[in-house]
């Protein structure tokens, strides 16, 4: 049997490269300019690689009746292993991915077809404008996990674009974001206040060694406007193999502490990780 290869390929934004996981057959790692961007098992779509994968496949397990279909919005595409994963755990969703690489799309599925049968369209698109043309009511879940290079864009932060998440989301819906920073928190508290300005209910998940300002770490931020089970949230976290925590109510409110929402002018993209922060090898 032939030994799968390394693929390299400069795409419209950077330089990607597939690469093979020797500890599991058909698992690959995707790397942009150098940073893990996703990971995926071709033979287990269920296996989320990325400890931030792992707890936003936490709050999608969570979301209505476990296994029914949803209609997922994903913004960044990254190898489409979320998009995977929903089609693995709940057959008949529907799914947009919108990626501004179009080449890294092209590159993914090429070398890491997606499953017969999952119901997946690609769009290269911008994901802002994409979500502004979007039809009302139309996603139970948005995920975005968008990164221009290792940084949030700035015009994915804003109360604005938050506003047209929400517009987009049914009612029920869930908006879950992958975010990153470090203490002071400054980028992480205003992303809490923008969102509190579109969405009744937030929730924040992240390990503690982050939360302490220990190091530079991701975020998964979850807004919507029914109360988040962050009870079982909680317990399946814990669980993980780097444990997080659900910050809630009370507590993300002392977290946040007076931060204000972004506006569309003063919007400027998340904190450059220090080097070294999403490396391998």
């Amino acid at each position: 049997m032939t030994e799968p290869i390394p693929v390299s390929r400069t795409t419209d934004l950077g330089v990607a490269k597939l690469m093979p996981d020797v500890d599991r057959e058909r698992a690959w790692l995707l790397t942009v300019d150098g940073a893990p961007q996703s990971y995926v098992d071709l033979d287990e779509p269920e296996h989320l690689e990325f400890e931030y994968a792992r707890r936003l496949g936490h709050v999608l397990d969570l979301v209505g009746e476990p296994g029914r279909p949803l209609d997922v919005l994903h913004l960044g595409g990254g190898a489409l292993t979320l998009p995977r994963y929903v089609a693995a755990t709940r057959p008949g969703s529907r799914q947009d991915v919108v990626e501004a690489d179009g080449g890294l799309l092209e590159l993914v599925v090429e070398h890491l077809p997606l499953p017969d049968g999952a119901s997946v369209a690609l769009h290269t698109a911008d994901a802002r404008a994409w979500l502004e043309a979007a039809p009302a009511d139309s996603a139970d879940v948005i995920v975005a996990d968008v990164f221009g290079g290792s940084r949030v864009p700035a015009h994915l932060t804003s109360v604005a674009y938050a506003h047209v998440a929400n517009r987009v989301l049914r009612e029920g819906g869930v908006y879950l974001a992958n975010l990153a920073d470090a203490a002071p928190f400054g980028f992480l508290r205003s992303q809490l206040a923008t969102f509190a300005e579109a969405f009744e209910e937030l929730v924040l998940i992240a390990e503690p060694a982050v939360l302490r300002g220990r190091r530079f770490g991701n975020a998964v931020l979850v807004a919507a406007h029914h109360p988040v089970d962050t009870f079982t949230l909680a317990r399946r976290t814990a669980a993980d193999a780097f444990p997080a925590r659900v910050e809630h109510g009370s507590g993300l409110r002392d977290f946040v502490d007076g931060a204000r929402p972004v506006r569309d002018e003063d919007a400027v993209p998340s904190p450059e990780p220090p080097e070294g922060a999403f490396g391998i090898g």
